[in-house]
């Protein structure tokens, strides 16, 4: 029996004009690529339509989860492979999945280690050493499932298994960029939180994001990582605590006054 194993690679963007001519000809070994832009206001679009096979889909952003399900109602192709703007495929793990693809008994699902770059430099602690997510899976048996908002859950139907070759994961280029993203992440967590009518307490306020911070800078060893090591660490606290005080904020607009 032949083997169907061409791929839909996926990408959801916004103001990605930095990322996104390099993150096309990364994926140039795809059968098809496929772009969800959520209506940038750089020159993402412009760069993009200079690639005349480039799938480009405008749809309003309402979160990640509702996002990438509608990508992946667009592809054509049993593989999906789902890639985000600042992440690139190594010449190794390339061949690696080209290869997985063909055998005959493959999983439903393939997650991929990454490694965090910070600027040009890796992280080598702070908690990204076991950093992995499901990147390639068949589109028949997975879906996003949409009670998250944020930080997307795939629920696979099937075996999973792990790809040796890890994904390069350019996440931070500066402090205040990586900083908003944070932001951004901790808000629409808090959204998420209030539909499950979560009540904010002291311990959430505050003891979370130090935990958060401790944990990642002394047991998952971020102090390893030197001075980059405690900007990471603090900056994801950070999220943790805007998600919890935008919470607050939301559980008390539905307060009676």
């Amino acid at each position: 029996m032949e083997i169907n194993n061409k791929i839909s690679a996926l990408v959801i963007t916004w103001n990605e004009e930095n990322n996104i001519k390099q993150l096309i000809e990364n994926l140039n070994f795809a059968d098809e690529i496929i772009i969800v832009d959520s209506f940038s206001t750089d020159k993402t679009k412009d760069i993009i339509n200079e690639y005349k096979d480039i799938i480009f889909i405008e749809n309003k952003f309402q979160d990640f989860t509702k996002q990438r399900n509608f990508a992946i109602s667009y592809a054509k192709y049993p593989w999906i492979l789902f890639i985000d703007a600042d992440e690139r495929i190594t010449a190794s793990l390339r061949e690696e999945i080209l290869n997985t693809l063909k055998n005959n008994n493959s999983a439903s699902a393939y997650f991929f280690f990454r490694k965090f770059m910070f600027k040009d430099s890796p992280l080598n602690f702070s908690g990204w050493q076991t950093d992995k997510n499901i990147k390639l899976f068949k589109k028949d048996k997975a879906i996003y499932i949409i009670d998250r908002l944020v930080h997307e859950k795939l629920i696979v139907e099937g075996r999973k298994e792990k790809l040796k070759n890890k994904l390069i994961h350019f996440s931070y280029t500066d402090y205040e960029s990586y900083k908003s993203k944070m932001i951004m992440y901790g808000k629409l967590k808090a959204k998420e939180l209030h539909i499950k009518n979560l009540k904010v307490t002291f311990f959430h306020l505050y003891l979370k994001p130090l935990y958060k911070f401790s944990y990642s800078y002394l047991i998952r060893l971020g102090i390893l990582d030197g001075v980059n090591g405690i900007i990471i660490c603090y900056l994801n606290a950070l999220s943790v605590y805007v998600t919890f005080k935008e919470l607050k904020k939301l559980n008390n607009q539905l307060s009676p006054k």
